[in-house]
C-alpha cells in the first residue's frame, strides 16, 4: 500500500501508529508561529483532547517562561477524568544552573497543586558548540531528566561521542526561516549515522512540518520565500533504515525522496522502494533512537498526513 492509497483496514492504521506515536513535540511558542503563551498552551490542550492526541509529544517551553506557562495552564478548563498529563521539554539558557533550579521549583509547585492536572518535565534541551560544554552541562542536569544537546553539524562526531559518553541524547536542527538553515541531506544522514554508531538517541527540530520532502514557504507570511524542506517521514524512516544497516549513500537517496508512491506501509512493516523494515524494527527505533521532532504547528503535519491518507 502506498501513501496515496486510502487506508481501508484497521491493520494499516495500526502499522502507521508504530511510526507516528508521540512523534510531534509542539513548539507553538517559536517561529514561524511565535504564539503568545496563552494561545500556545490552549492549542496543546486542544490537541491533547483530539483524535490525533496519540501523535502528540511534549510541549516545548524555555526555562525562563515556566512561570508564565504555569499561569496559562492554570487557566485551562477543568480536565475530565482520565485526562492525560501535560508533558514538557524545557529549553535551557546559557545559565543551566539557574534553569535547573527553576525546574525544581516549578516541579515542586505543580506537584503540590490541587488543580487535578498533572504536569511532568520529561526532558531538557540545550544548544552547545563543543564537546566540553556537553560534559559540563551534563554534570549539572539531574540524571533523571532526558537531556538533548543540539550540536553543530560541522564536525559533529566529537560532540556525539561526548553525548554518548555522558549517557545523554543529541538534537539536530533540520530547518528554519531561511534556506541556509536547512542542512544538506548528506549532513543529516551523517548526523543520524554517527548517532546510530554511538547508540545515542536523538530528536530533530525546525523545518519538518511536512511528511515528505517538498517545496514550501519558509514562514507563514504571504511574501515568504519558498524552498525545499526535509520530510519527517523521510527522516524517521531513514533513521530506522540506517540503524538496520543501510549504507549512507542509499539513506541520502531516501531522505531526498519526494514521491509518495515510493513509500509503503502495511501490518508487518514499512518500505521505501524495494527496501523493507519490519514493524519491530520501526518500533525499536522510535522507542530507543529516533525519539521525536519539534514543530511550531501540530495541525499542519496532521493535515498533510491526512491528505496522503496516512491518517
Amino acid at each position: 500500500m502506498n501513501l496515496q492509497t486510502v487506508r481501508s483496514s484497521v491493520d494499516a492504521a495500526d502499522a502507521t501508529m508504530v511510526l507516528l506515536r508521540d512523534l510531534i513535540d509542539y513548539a507553538g511558542l517559536f517561529p514561524p508561529a511565535a504564539l503568545a503563551m496563552t494561545p500556545a498552551v490552549a492549542n496543546y490542550d486542544a490537541y491533547s483532547r483530539s483524535e490525533w492526541n496519540w501523535v502528540l509529544g511534549r510541549f516545548i517551553v524555555p526555562a525562563a517562561r515556566l512561570g508564565e506557562f504555569e499561569e496559562a495552564f492554570a487557566g485551562l478548563p477543568t480536565p475530565t477524568p482520565g485526562f492525560p498529563s501535560c508533558r514538557l521539554s524545557v529549553l535551557l539558557s546559557s545559565d543551566p544552573i539557574a534553569d535547573v533550579a527553576r525546574i525544581r521549583e516549578f516541579h515542586q509547585r505543580v506537584t503540590n497543586s490541587v488543580s487535578g492536572r498533572k504536569v511532568i518535565v520529561e526532558s531538557v534541551e540545550v544548544k552547545v558548540t563543543n564537546a566540553g560544554e556537553i560534559t559540563r552541562i551534563s554534570g549539572i542536569v539531574p540524571a533523571e531528566l532526558a537531556t538533548y544537546f543540539e550540536v553543530p553539524l560541522s564536525g559533529c562526531g566529537e560532540c556525539i561521542a561526548a553525548v554518548g559518553g555522558c549517557g545523554r541524547r543529541a538534537k539536530i536542527r533540520t530547518g528554519g526561516e531561511t534556506a541556509d538553515k536547512f542542512p544538506a541531506p548528506e549532513s543529516v544522514i551523517e548526523f543520524i549515522r554517527l548517532c546510530a554508531a554511538a547508540r545515542v538517541p536523538f530528536k530533530a527540530t525546525a523545518g519538518l512540518h511536512h511528511p515528505l520532502r517538498s517545496v514550501h514557504r519558509f514562514t507563514y507570511q504571504p511574501e515568504s520565500a519558498s524552498g525545499i524542506m526535509h520530510g519527517f517521514v523521510n527522516v524517521f524512516l531513514a533513521a530506522a533504515f540506517l540503524r538496520a544497516g543501510m549504507n549512507a549513500n542509499l539513506a541520502v537517496q531516501l531522505l531526498e525522496e519526494q514521491s509518495a508512491h515510493a513509500f509503503h506501509f502495511d501490518l508487518d512493516g514499512a518500505g521505501w522502494r524495494e527496501h523493507r523494515l519490519s514493524r519491530g524494527e520501526i518500533a525499536a527505533t522510535r522507542r530507543d533512537f529516533s525519539i521525536s521532532f519539534g514543530s511550531c504547528s501540530f495541525t499542519e503535519p496532521i493535515d498533510d498526513l491526512r491528505s496522503l491518507h496516512i491518517l
